[in-house]
Protein backbone atom coordinates (compact mmCIF):
# COMPACT_ATOMS: atom_id res chain seq x y z
CA UNK A 1 0.00 0.00 0.00
CA UNK A 2 2.84 2.41 0.90
CA UNK A 3 4.41 1.85 -2.52
CA UNK A 4 1.22 3.15 -4.18
CA UNK A 5 1.29 6.51 -2.37
CA UNK A 6 3.56 8.33 -4.90
CA UNK A 7 1.25 7.30 -7.75
CA UNK A 8 -1.76 8.58 -5.82
CA UNK A 9 0.00 11.87 -5.06
CA UNK A 10 0.72 12.17 -8.80
CA UNK A 11 -2.99 11.65 -9.56
CA UNK A 12 -3.83 14.39 -7.09
CA UNK A 13 -1.20 16.68 -8.62
CA UNK A 14 -2.82 16.19 -12.03
CA UNK A 15 -6.23 17.02 -10.55
CA UNK A 16 -4.90 20.15 -8.86
CA UNK A 17 -3.18 21.34 -12.03
CA UNK A 18 -6.42 20.90 -13.97
CA UNK A 19 -8.44 22.85 -11.40
CA UNK A 20 -6.15 25.88 -11.65
CA UNK A 21 -6.99 26.45 -15.32
CA UNK A 22 -10.41 28.01 -16.03
CA UNK A 23 -12.46 25.56 -18.08
CA UNK A 24 -10.69 22.38 -16.95
CA UNK A 25 -11.67 20.31 -13.93
CA UNK A 26 -9.94 17.95 -11.54
CA UNK A 27 -13.10 15.88 -11.82
CA UNK A 28 -12.24 15.31 -15.49
CA UNK A 29 -8.91 13.80 -14.44
CA UNK A 30 -10.60 11.60 -11.81
CA UNK A 31 -13.12 10.35 -14.38
CA UNK A 32 -10.39 9.81 -16.96
CA UNK A 33 -8.23 7.80 -14.54
CA UNK A 34 -11.14 5.69 -13.35
CA UNK A 35 -11.63 6.68 -9.71
CA UNK A 36 -14.36 9.33 -9.90
CA UNK A 37 -17.09 7.31 -8.14
CA UNK A 38 -14.68 6.25 -5.42
CA UNK A 39 -13.57 9.83 -4.87
CA UNK A 40 -17.13 11.09 -4.49
CA UNK A 41 -17.99 8.22 -2.13
CA UNK A 42 -15.06 9.02 0.16
CA UNK A 43 -15.75 12.74 0.10
CA UNK A 44 -19.36 11.94 1.05
CA UNK A 45 -18.10 9.91 4.02
CA UNK A 46 -16.08 12.94 5.08
CA UNK A 47 -19.20 15.05 4.83
CA UNK A 48 -20.92 12.56 7.11
CA UNK A 49 -18.19 13.07 9.71
CA UNK A 50 -18.85 16.81 9.66
CA UNK A 51 -22.61 16.29 9.94
CA UNK A 52 -22.34 13.97 12.95
CA UNK A 53 -19.78 16.25 14.63
CA UNK A 54 -22.08 19.26 14.32
CA UNK A 55 -24.83 17.23 16.00
CA UNK A 56 -22.50 16.21 18.81
CA UNK A 57 -22.72 12.56 17.75
CA UNK A 58 -19.19 11.39 18.55
CA UNK A 59 -19.96 7.72 17.93
CA UNK A 60 -21.44 8.42 14.50
CA UNK A 61 -18.57 10.71 13.54
CA UNK A 62 -16.04 8.07 14.60
CA UNK A 63 -17.80 5.41 12.53
CA UNK A 64 -17.75 7.63 9.46
CA UNK A 65 -14.05 8.43 10.03
CA UNK A 66 -13.26 4.72 10.01
CA UNK A 67 -15.22 4.26 6.77
CA UNK A 68 -13.00 6.72 4.88
CA UNK A 69 -10.23 5.19 2.74
CA UNK A 70 -7.49 7.42 4.12
CA UNK A 71 -4.67 5.81 2.14
CA UNK A 72 -6.64 6.63 -1.00
CA UNK A 73 -7.80 10.12 -0.06
CA UNK A 74 -4.91 11.76 1.82
CA UNK A 75 -2.22 11.29 -0.86
CA UNK A 76 -4.71 12.59 -3.41
CA UNK A 77 -5.33 15.78 -1.41
CA UNK A 78 -1.59 16.20 -0.81
CA UNK A 79 -1.05 16.12 -4.57
CA UNK A 80 -3.84 18.63 -5.18
CA UNK A 81 -2.38 20.99 -2.58
CA UNK A 82 1.12 20.67 -4.04
CA UNK A 83 -0.16 21.48 -7.52
CA UNK A 84 -1.93 24.62 -6.31
CA UNK A 85 1.14 25.88 -4.43
CA UNK A 86 3.68 24.98 -7.11
CA UNK A 87 1.80 25.68 -10.34
CA UNK A 88 -0.63 28.55 -9.71
CA UNK A 89 1.87 31.29 -10.66
CA UNK A 90 3.28 29.37 -13.63
CA UNK A 91 -0.10 28.48 -15.16
CA UNK A 92 -1.48 31.99 -14.60
CA UNK A 93 1.53 33.45 -16.39
CA UNK A 94 1.30 30.95 -19.25
CA UNK A 95 -2.42 31.65 -19.68
CA UNK A 96 -1.63 35.36 -19.97
CA UNK A 97 1.48 35.19 -22.17
CA UNK A 98 0.55 32.19 -24.37
CA UNK A 99 -3.26 32.09 -24.26
CA UNK A 100 -3.78 30.41 -27.63
CA UNK A 101 -1.34 27.58 -26.98
CA UNK A 102 -2.61 26.96 -23.43
CA UNK A 103 -6.24 27.01 -24.57
CA UNK A 104 -5.51 24.65 -27.46
CA UNK A 105 -3.80 22.10 -25.22
CA UNK A 106 -6.66 22.03 -22.75
CA UNK A 107 -9.26 22.11 -25.54
CA UNK A 108 -7.71 18.92 -26.89
CA UNK A 109 -7.53 17.46 -23.39
CA UNK A 110 -11.22 18.00 -22.63
CA UNK A 111 -12.44 17.10 -26.15
CA UNK A 112 -10.65 13.75 -26.04
CA UNK A 113 -11.84 13.19 -22.46
CA UNK A 114 -15.45 13.39 -23.65
CA UNK A 115 -14.94 10.34 -25.88
CA UNK A 116 -12.83 8.41 -23.37
CA UNK A 117 -15.32 9.07 -20.56
CA UNK A 118 -18.21 7.92 -22.75
CA UNK A 119 -17.11 4.36 -21.94
CA UNK A 120 -18.30 4.95 -18.36
CA UNK A 121 -21.91 4.77 -19.59
CA UNK A 122 -22.94 1.12 -19.81
CA UNK A 123 -25.44 1.64 -22.63
CA UNK A 124 -26.25 4.78 -24.61
CA UNK A 125 -30.01 4.94 -25.18
CA UNK A 126 -32.17 7.82 -26.40
CA UNK A 127 -32.71 9.23 -22.90
CA UNK A 128 -29.00 9.32 -22.08
CA UNK A 129 -28.08 10.80 -25.44
CA UNK A 130 -30.75 13.46 -24.97
CA UNK A 131 -29.52 14.16 -21.44
CA UNK A 132 -25.96 14.66 -22.65
CA UNK A 133 -27.10 16.89 -25.52
CA UNK A 134 -29.35 19.10 -23.37
CA UNK A 135 -26.68 19.54 -20.69
CA UNK A 136 -24.04 20.30 -23.34
CA UNK A 137 -26.16 23.01 -24.96
CA UNK A 138 -27.18 24.45 -21.59
CA UNK A 139 -23.57 24.54 -20.39
CA UNK A 140 -22.41 26.14 -23.64
CA UNK A 141 -24.75 29.10 -23.21
CA UNK A 142 -24.44 29.36 -19.42
CA UNK A 143 -20.66 29.53 -19.66
CA UNK A 144 -20.95 32.65 -21.78
CA UNK A 145 -21.82 34.61 -18.63
CA UNK A 146 -19.14 36.73 -16.96
CA UNK A 147 -18.70 39.13 -14.08
CA UNK A 148 -16.10 41.84 -13.67
CA UNK A 149 -13.34 41.13 -11.17
CA UNK A 150 -14.21 41.97 -7.56
CA UNK A 151 -11.71 44.30 -5.89
CA UNK A 152 -10.85 43.60 -2.23
CA UNK A 153 -13.82 41.25 -1.56
CA UNK A 154 -15.22 40.90 1.96
CA UNK A 155 -14.41 37.63 3.72
CA UNK A 156 -18.04 36.46 3.64
CA UNK A 157 -17.93 36.85 -0.16
CA UNK A 158 -14.73 34.78 -0.24
CA UNK A 159 -16.46 32.12 1.91
CA UNK A 160 -19.46 31.99 -0.42
CA UNK A 161 -17.20 31.80 -3.48
CA UNK A 162 -15.36 28.83 -1.97
CA UNK A 163 -18.58 26.95 -1.22
CA UNK A 164 -19.83 27.45 -4.79
CA UNK A 165 -16.56 26.87 -6.64
CA UNK A 166 -15.84 23.56 -4.88
CA UNK A 167 -19.00 22.09 -6.42
CA UNK A 168 -17.51 22.64 -9.87
CA UNK A 169 -14.12 21.31 -8.81
CA UNK A 170 -15.57 17.81 -8.32
CA UNK A 171 -17.63 17.92 -11.53
CA UNK A 172 -15.96 16.86 -14.78
CA UNK A 173 -15.95 19.54 -17.45
CA UNK A 174 -16.36 22.75 -15.49
CA UNK A 175 -13.65 23.95 -13.15
CA UNK A 176 -13.79 25.78 -9.88
CA UNK A 177 -11.43 28.29 -11.48
CA UNK A 178 -13.98 29.10 -14.15
CA UNK A 179 -16.79 29.45 -11.63
CA UNK A 180 -14.56 31.94 -9.82
CA UNK A 181 -14.16 33.81 -13.12
CA UNK A 182 -17.94 33.95 -13.53
CA UNK A 183 -18.25 35.30 -9.98
CA UNK A 184 -15.44 37.82 -10.49
CA UNK A 185 -13.37 36.09 -7.80
CA UNK A 186 -10.65 34.36 -9.84
CA UNK A 187 -8.06 37.14 -9.62
CA UNK A 188 -8.58 37.87 -5.88
CA UNK A 189 -8.41 34.19 -4.89
CA UNK A 190 -5.41 33.21 -7.04
CA UNK A 191 -3.59 36.37 -5.96
CA UNK A 192 -4.24 35.48 -2.30
CA UNK A 193 -2.79 31.99 -2.86
CA UNK A 194 0.19 33.38 -4.76
CA UNK A 195 0.87 36.01 -2.07
CA UNK A 196 0.21 33.60 0.85
CA UNK A 197 -2.65 35.72 2.23
CA UNK A 198 -3.63 33.25 4.95
CA UNK A 199 -6.84 35.01 6.03
CA UNK A 200 -8.36 34.82 2.56
CA UNK A 201 -7.03 31.31 1.91
CA UNK A 202 -8.40 29.94 5.21
CA UNK A 203 -11.84 31.53 4.75
CA UNK A 204 -12.02 30.31 1.15
CA UNK A 205 -11.05 26.82 2.34
CA UNK A 206 -13.73 26.86 5.04
CA UNK A 207 -16.36 27.73 2.46
CA UNK A 208 -15.06 24.96 0.22
CA UNK A 209 -15.37 22.41 3.05
CA UNK A 210 -19.01 23.31 3.65
CA UNK A 211 -19.88 23.29 -0.05
CA UNK A 212 -18.08 19.99 -0.56
CA UNK A 213 -19.93 18.37 2.34
CA UNK A 214 -23.34 19.34 1.00
CA UNK A 215 -22.78 18.75 -2.70
CA UNK A 216 -20.87 15.46 -2.42
CA UNK A 217 -23.75 13.92 -0.46
CA UNK A 218 -26.23 14.74 -3.22
CA UNK A 219 -23.88 13.67 -6.02
CA UNK A 220 -22.98 10.38 -4.34
CA UNK A 221 -26.68 9.48 -3.98
CA UNK A 222 -27.27 10.27 -7.64
CA UNK A 223 -24.32 8.14 -8.75
CA UNK A 224 -25.54 5.22 -6.64
CA UNK A 225 -29.11 5.34 -7.95
CA UNK A 226 -28.86 6.81 -11.47
CA UNK A 227 -25.22 6.35 -12.44
CA UNK A 228 -25.54 6.04 -16.22
CA UNK A 229 -27.83 9.06 -16.56
CA UNK A 230 -25.59 11.11 -14.27
CA UNK A 231 -22.52 10.09 -16.28
CA UNK A 232 -24.28 11.10 -19.49
CA UNK A 233 -25.02 14.50 -17.96
CA UNK A 234 -21.41 14.90 -16.82
CA UNK A 235 -20.15 14.05 -20.30
CA UNK A 236 -22.52 16.66 -21.74
CA UNK A 237 -21.15 19.16 -19.23
CA UNK A 238 -17.63 18.43 -20.42
CA UNK A 239 -18.65 18.90 -24.05
CA UNK A 240 -20.40 22.21 -23.33
CA UNK A 241 -17.41 23.50 -21.40
CA UNK A 242 -15.29 23.44 -24.58
CA UNK A 243 -16.64 26.93 -25.25
CA UNK A 244 -14.38 28.27 -22.51
CA UNK A 245 -11.29 26.68 -24.04
CA UNK A 246 -11.72 27.79 -27.65
CA UNK A 247 -8.27 29.28 -28.44
CA UNK A 248 -9.56 32.21 -30.49
CA UNK A 249 -12.08 34.29 -28.54
CA UNK A 250 -13.18 37.69 -29.81
CA UNK A 251 -10.52 40.24 -28.90
CA UNK A 252 -7.65 37.74 -28.60
CA UNK A 253 -4.43 39.49 -29.42
CA UNK A 254 -5.69 42.79 -28.07
CA UNK A 255 -4.95 42.18 -24.42
CA UNK A 256 -7.89 39.86 -23.80
CA UNK A 257 -6.96 36.58 -22.15
CA UNK A 258 -8.23 33.64 -24.17
CA UNK A 259 -9.33 31.73 -21.10
CA UNK A 260 -11.44 34.63 -19.85
CA UNK A 261 -13.44 35.57 -22.95
CA UNK A 262 -16.84 34.07 -23.77
CA UNK A 263 -17.17 35.31 -27.37
CA UNK A 264 -15.80 33.07 -30.12
CA UNK A 265 -13.99 33.96 -33.33
CA UNK A 266 -12.48 32.10 -36.29
CA UNK A 267 -8.96 30.65 -35.95
CA UNK A 268 -6.03 32.98 -36.66
CA UNK A 269 -3.91 31.38 -39.39
CA UNK A 270 -0.59 32.31 -37.78
CA UNK A 271 -1.50 30.52 -34.55
CA UNK A 272 -3.23 27.53 -36.13
CA UNK A 273 -0.27 25.13 -36.62
CA UNK A 274 1.00 25.34 -33.02
CA UNK A 275 -2.56 25.20 -31.66
CA UNK A 276 -3.37 22.07 -33.68
CA UNK A 277 -0.14 20.37 -32.62
CA UNK A 278 -0.81 21.19 -28.96
CA UNK A 279 -4.39 19.90 -29.17
CA UNK A 280 -3.34 16.68 -30.90
CA UNK A 281 -0.62 16.00 -28.32
CA UNK A 282 -3.18 16.57 -25.55
CA UNK A 283 -5.59 14.13 -27.22
CA UNK A 284 -2.89 11.46 -27.38
CA UNK A 285 -2.05 12.03 -23.71
CA UNK A 286 -5.73 11.63 -22.78
CA UNK A 287 -6.05 8.36 -24.70
CA UNK A 288 -2.92 7.01 -22.99
CA UNK A 289 -4.10 8.17 -19.56
CA UNK A 290 -7.55 6.72 -20.17
CA UNK A 291 -6.10 3.32 -21.02
CA UNK A 292 -3.73 3.53 -18.04
CA UNK A 293 -6.62 4.45 -15.76
CA UNK A 294 -8.71 1.55 -17.06
CA UNK A 295 -5.93 -0.96 -16.37
CA UNK A 296 -4.47 0.56 -13.19
CA UNK A 297 -7.27 1.89 -11.02
CA UNK A 298 -6.08 2.98 -7.56
CA UNK A 299 -6.43 0.26 -4.91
Amino acid sequence: MIKRIPAQVARGFAMGAADIVPGVSGGTVALLLGFYDRLIHNVREGAGVLGHALKGDVKGATARLKAIEWMFLLPLFVGIGLAVVVLVSFLRNQAETNPVEVSAVFFGFVAASVFVAAREVERWDVLRLATAAVVAVGAFFALGLRSGSVDDPALYVVFAAGSIAICAMILPGISGAFILLMLGMYDPVTAAIDERDLAVVVVFGAGAVLGLALFSTVLNWMLEHHRNTVMAALIGLMAGSLRVLWPWPVGEGEGTHALENAELAAPVSGDLPTAVVGAVIACVVVVVLGEFGRRHRPE
